[in-house]
């Protein structure tokens, strides 16, 4: 009963801004890093974003770092990905995953959330 429900994606203009959201039950939250994966067109499935159970710590792909903002709200079940400075090569179905091993796109637990960035 695992479930991971993103939300918030869309079209957006470079240079603007997303925030996704990741709902997520059947498991207690809060003993799992929590993270978000991508895959873009033709592309392989890569890791985005992770953080840690209690969000003290967070990881970045390098070609997100410093436009991405990754945080969680334990209360709520759920994980967010702020989006900046949005650059059309973002574009991708963005997955929310628990951090257990590799990304897996499409993801057995969630439908992904598509975001398009253009002009």
């Amino acid at each position: 009963q695992v479930q991971l429900v993103e939300s918030g994606g869309g079209l957006a203009q470079p240079g603007g801004s997303l925030r996704l959201s990741c709902s997520a039950s059947g498991f207690t939250f809060s003993n799992y890093a929590m993270g978000w994966c991508r895959q873009a067109p033709g592309k392989e499935c890569d890791v985005v974003a992770d953080i840690t159970t209690r969000g003290f710590s967070t990881n970045y792909a390098d070609s997100v770092k410093g436009r991405f903002t990754i945080s969680r709200d334990n209360a709520k079940n759920t994980v967010y990905l702020q989006m900046n400075s949005l650059k059309p090569e973002d574009t991708a179905v963005y997955f929310c995953r628990r951090v257990i091993g590799k990304c897996g796109c499409p993801s057995e637990w969630g439908r992904g959330t598509q975001v398009t960035v253009s002009s």
